[in-house]
């Protein structure tokens, strides 16, 4: 018998529901898969989460696997080359908002010790397991992720607007949106 899922998933695309099963919804404590997430839903935004799925690769190639420190270094002459790779999104504003974002990364994990626990405490290191019957029911943002977009935002961050970090939290397991009948929501 097949496993029930959340509604929104395309059941057609076999790294989709690899996505769906594996990580989506699972706390992440790593603070470069905190970051890679936190890039690509951002590189995402105006874009379907599965053109961002496909290209997940060729992202991690282009920028260091998601090496916050390597990115910061990036120059011009780096954007130059990136705006030339169409294995990723050429989007000048997103490429060089990812540039600022490792900057900024790093000015936080100086701060807090990790970017994780930055993150963490705005949930007091407890994922928030909501209970919605459909995706309907599930918010394209939350006080919550308004609180941290503005913290971001306050901190220099771009593409990091609350509906994306809602979708953020919901990447990296800050928050569990799998509807009821989908099998992940008792986990």
């Amino acid at each position: 018998m097949e496993k029930l899922r959340c509604e929104w998933l395309n059941m057609s695309n076999a790294l989709y529901v690899k996505y769906h099963d594996e990580e989506w919804g699972v706390p992440v404590h790593d603070d470069r898969t905190l970051f890679e997430m936190l890039i690509l839903e951002g590189a995402q935004a105006g874009l379907s989460w599965e053109t961002i799925l496909k290209k997940r690769d060729n992202y991690r190639h282009a920028f260091a696997n998601f090496d916050a420190e390597t990115i910061a270094t990036y120059t011009e002459a780096d954007v130059e080359r990136l705006m030339q790779d169409a294995g990723i999104v050429r989007n000048r504003l997103k490429i060089n908002a990812t540039l600022l974002n490792a900057r900024v990364f790093l000015e936080i994990q100086r701060e807090f010790g990790t970017f994780d626990r930055y993150l963490w405490n705005f949930v007091n290191g407890v994922p928030i397991h909501n209970h919605f019957d459909t995706i309907k029911e599930i918010p394209a943002k939350t006080e919550l992720s308004d609180r941290i977009s503005k913290d971001l935002k306050k901190r220099g961050m771009k593409f990091v607007g609350s509906t994306i970090i809602y979708a953020y939290m919901q990447a990296v397991g800050l928050v569990n949106d799998h509807t009821k009948r989908c099998y992940h929501y008792k986990k």
